[in-house]
C-alpha cells in the first residue's frame, strides 16, 4: 500500500511539473501578483512515514566487561527486536511573510497522525515468543521556517526551507499512572525538532500548487520509562526519537 501511494504521488507530481516546464513563447505567466504579496496563506494535505530512532540497552553477551546495569535483558529475557511503521496522514495551515523576492518566513502549524509497532522478544526460549506494543501518536506540530526560493521559470519555482518546531503529542499517555504492565506505552508530550524541506511551486490560473517532501527529526528522547517493577518493554530501551518523511500537496 505504501509503495503504491508513493508511486501515485510521484506520477502526479511528475505530470504537473512536466506540463508547466514545457517552454512556450505564447504561454501566460499565471498569478504573478502572488509573488508580490507581503502576506499569503494556504493549507496542505499529505501523507507521512514515521519511525523511531531506537537506542536499545546493551546486552551482556555483547559486552565482555558489562555489568548488570548495562544489561538490556530483564529477568524474563525480554529484549527489543524491531519496529514496524504504517503510513499516516498530515494536514495543516500555512502562513508566509515575504521579506525579499527570494526569502520569506513561514509558519506551518499542522497535525500528523502516525502509528508504529514495537516488537520485543523473549530471547531465552528455544522458540521465542514475540510481544507487540502499538504506539499511536497525534502530533500537533508548530514550526518556524526560513524559506529560500529560486527565480521563476515560466509557471514553476523551486524552493528550499528549514527551521525548528515544537511538537505536542496528544496521545503520549505521559501523565497516566499505568504503564506497560497494563499494556500502555508512554511517551513524552512536549517535544522539539528540526525540519528541512524542498519542493516546486507550480502556478495555475486560479491557485498555486506545491508538491513537497519534508524531513522531521526530533531532538529529545520521547521515552517515558516503565516502573522499576514492570517487566521489560520500555525498560529495555535507552531512548526513542521520532524521524519522519512527509509528502505534501500545498494549496495557496
Amino acid at each position: 500500500m505504501r509503495k503504491n501511494l508513493l508511486t501515485a504521488i510521484a506520477l502526479i507530481t511528475a505530470t504537473l511539473v512536466s506540463a508547466q516546464f514545457r517552454p512556450n513563447s505564447d504561454r501566460e505567466w499565471n498569478r504573478t501578483e502572488q509573488d508580490e504579496k507581503k502576506f499569503s496563506f494556504g493549507y496542505y494535505l499529505g501523507t507521512n512515514i514515521m519511525s523511531y530512532k531506537v537506542s536499545p540497552k546493551a546486552q551482556n553477551d555483547h559486552l565482555p566487561n558489562a555489568t548488570s546495569d548495562d544489561d538490556g535483558v530483564n529477568d524474563h529475557g525480554l529484549v527489543y527486536l524491531q519496529q514496524e511503521s504504517k503510513p499516516g496522514f498530515s494536514v495543516g495551515l500555512m502562513g508566509k511573510l515575504r521579506l525579499t523576492d527570494n526569502i520569506a518566513v513561514k509558519v506551518e502549524p499542522g497535525v500528523h497522525f502516525a502509528q508504529r509497532k514495537l516488537l520485543f522478544q523473549v530471547r531465552d526460549f528455544e522458540n521465542p515468543e514475540i510481544y507487540e506494543r502499538e504506539v499511536k501518536s497525534t502530533y500537533l506540530d508548530i514550526p518556524l521556517l526560513l524559506n529560500f526560493t529560486g527565480d521563476r521559470w515560466f509557471n514553476t519555482r523551486p524552493y528550499l526551507q528549514g527551521g525548528f518546531g515544537y511538537t505536542n503529542n496528544l496521545q503520549s499517555n505521559e501523565d497516566k499512572e499505568d504503564d506497560n504492565g497494563q499494556g500502555i506505552f508512554r511517551t513524552n508530550t512536549h517535544n522539539f525538532n528540526w525540519q528541512a524541506e524542498m519542493g516546486i511551486e507550480i502556478y495555475f490560473k486560479r491557485f498555486k500548487l506545491t508538491p513537497s517532501v519534508k524531513g522531521i527529526f526530533f531532538f529529545n528522547n520521547e521515552l517515558v520509562p516503565d516502573k522499576a517493577e514492570t517487566v521489560g518493554f520500555a525498560n529495555t530501551l535507552n531512548s526513542l526519537q521520532t524521524r519522519a518523511v512527509v509528502f505534501s500537496l500545498k494549496f495557496e
